[in-house]
């Protein structure tokens, strides 16, 4: 992590490959192009970082799980993530991603436990909202809080090609990061 440039703050984003990491900070930026976006699984492979008007830092982490790449590559994404995760000390938040159309996954939760294990501030955001059924989203709502193991008032739900709650992020970012000088 020595190799990263300085930040007076950071927010991460992380998530499973192909949650929609790249997508969502492009649409809090307003940029359709500011994060590099692909159909493909894996096409983060480093961590990206955008530095912000107010000198803080969002943080792109490579998405852990399913990838097109060979094992010891995805073995070294997921060591570079845990890293920045655990010893970077300009690190404020960790946005984790989750799918809100097929909720939580086995390494969703392996990602939630790891974070509070080592007292690791978190924010779950639900993404695809846009894509869960109007019929279905309570009971999707109440099914992906109780997978992750929180109340349904600490996921943030979010469409990053809808725009849903979109607003909503952008200020937790934004407070957070403010407090860059």
């Amino acid at each position: 992590m020595s190799t990263l440039p300085e930040s007076p703050v950071e927010v991460a984003f992380v998530g499973r490959s192909n949650v929609g990491k790249s997508s969502l900070i492009n649409a809090l930026a307003n940029r359709k192009q500011l994060a590099k976006v692909s159909n493909t699984p894996g096409r983060t492979q480093l961590i990206n970082l955008f530095e912000t008007p107010s000198k803080g830092t969002i943080v792109d982490l490579p998405g852990y799980g399913y990838a097109k790449v060979p094992g010891r590559i995805r073995a070294g994404w997921e060591k570079m993530i845990v890293g920045y995760l655990l010893e970077r000390e300009e690190l404020e938040m960790v946005f984790v991603l989750v799918d809100g159309e097929i909720g939580p996954t086995k390494l969703d939760v392996q990602m939630l436990e790891h974070l509070r294990e080592n007292e690791v501030p978190h924010t779950i955001v639900a993404t695809k909202h846009d894509k869960v059924k109007s019929s279905k989203r309570e009971t999707r709502k109440r099914d992906l809080a109780a997978g992750c193991e929180v109340a349904q008032k600490d996921v943030m739900w979010v469409s990053a090609s809808s725009g849903v709650g979109i607003d909503s992020l952008r200020n937790a970012v934004n407070g957070i990061l403010g407090k860059a000088k």
